[in-house]
């Protein structure tokens, strides 16, 4: 590996890859056999979650700010970060000892705030500002401004971006004797994705690289249609680790080049996937972590006898989340749904609904009277959950069938969000 190796973008990936020898850890190659098992392929896991900040970010942050000169780092850096960032900027600060100010949005789950300050120790102070990363980044840039310090951007720097791409050079020197077909990269700013694209394209040029992001925050996928970052009006911030309105200019400028598919998961099925890694391999991520496996549905056919790389990007998951993943998980497995039932004006006719429509195995798991007077009478919010698929036409039958008043909620109307 030569240091003085520069890509086709300009970045020194190995120059930062001894930058951040003895910092870093050279995170496992995990061969996982229930997935390769399951798909028909080699299935390989870049487990990032493993890193000592428990994500990748730890990687460009360091690479970043130890790059600056030391009169620039006594008048201190700042950054803005859903939680991964933060913990890398944090513990760069740390080991640096560099004073460093974190802005976070208020949405940020509370373990991620938590470990932010732990990795900090004393070397970093915490504002909490703004519903999305773009709000918070906003007002980040304009307290660095007012305070003469430096920004510590995300992803939208070559430095972490050079910093990211280490991975990519990590996995080649695991994988030496077999060529990687796919590569899975999950993507919010795109960082990871321009640095580890960038030196596969250069040392792996076979290789098919999939940016995989969230349904609801498509940013790299719309920049790509318009031929340009766009912001986006509105997202789902459930992945907070990917959920990002825009991506950046040279992070589109390099993922332009070398990404060659994009795929957009639903959150409801990365909730499955996050289950199932944990039920089945004990293997803990959080949502944007689980973002590379949850793409693998989705190419299949196309991966069958492959060597696959996916890149699992954190586990910073707050346990506290767990309900919510687990009730995304069901309603896109297609197993939980709610309705609107207007029980007739009769006596014991929620006893029978319970006795004669609901089957064996239907659990009703929510019943909310919409109405606070003459309950018995009133329309009810009725969430049940089914044993299997097959079972939703067979109780939607036997509501109809019974004459029961109702209307299914759908999941993405504005009637769903404002009342489950």
């Amino acid at each position: 590996m030569s240091a003085g190796y520069t890509d086709r973008f300009g970045l020194h990936i190995e120059e930062a890859r001894q930058r951040l020898n003895g910092i870093v850890m050279e995170t496992p190659l995990q061969y996982l056999n229930s997935l390769s098992h399951y798909f028909g392929a080699n299935i390989y896991l870049k487990r990032e979650d493993l890193q000592v900040v428990r994500s990748y970010k730890l990687r460009g942050a360091y690479n970043m700010i130890s790059s600056l000169s030391r009169e620039v780092l006594d008048k201190g850096v700042v950054c803005a970060s859903a939680g991964n960032h933060a913990q890398g900027f944090a513990f760069s600060c740390n080991r640096l000892g560099v004073k460093g100010v974190v802005f976070m949005p208020k949405i940020t789950p509370r373990q991620k705030i938590k470990q932010t300050r732990m990795f900090g120790n004393g070397f970093i102070e915490i504002v909490l500002t703004g519903d999305t990363f773009d709000d918070c980044a906003e007002a980040a840039k304009q307290y660095t401004r007012e305070h003469g310090m430096t920004f510590i951007p995300p992803f939208d720097d070559p430095r972490v971006i050079e910093g990211q791409g280490t991975i990519a050079v990590e996995i080649l020197e695991q994988l030496p004797e077999g060529e990687i077909d796919y590569l899975f990269v999950p993507v919010g700013g795109g960082g990871l994705c321009a640095g580890v694209g960038s030196y596969l394209k250069d040392h792996s040029p076979r290789t098919k690289i999939v940016a995989v992001e969230p349904e609801g925050a498509p940013s790299l996928k719309t920049a790509m249609r318009a031929g340009h970052p766009v912001t986006l009006v509105h997202i789902d911030k459930f992945i907070d680790g990917a959920a990002v309105k825009r991506v950046g200019d040279l992070t589109y400028s390099i993922c332009s080049n070398v990404v060659n598919d994009i795929c957009l998961v639903p959150e409801g099925e990365v909730c499955s996937t996050i289950l199932k890694l944990y039920n089945e391999n004990a293997i803990v991520v959080e949502p944007a972590g689980a973002l590379s496996i949850s793409a693998l549905n989705h190419y299949a056919d196309e991966i069958k006898g492959k060597n696959i790389v996916c890149i699992v990007s954190g586990s910073n998951n707050d346990i506290d989340r767990m309900q919510e993943i687990r009730e995304r998980s069901l309603i896109f497995e297609r197993l939980k749904h709610y309705f609107i039932i207007r029980f007739p004006q009769r006596a014991n006719a929620l006893k029978d609904f319970v006795n004669k429509v609901l089957g064996e195995t239907d659990d009703i798991v929510r019943f909310e009277y919409m109405k606070k007077n003459e309950k018995e009478s009133g329309p009810a919010l009725v969430g049940i959950e089914l044993e299997t698929v097959e079972n939703y036409n067979k109780l939607l039958n036997r509501m109809i069938e019974y004459g029961l008043d109702f209307n299914v909620l759908d999941p993405d109307s504005d009637l769903w969000r404002y009342i489950v």
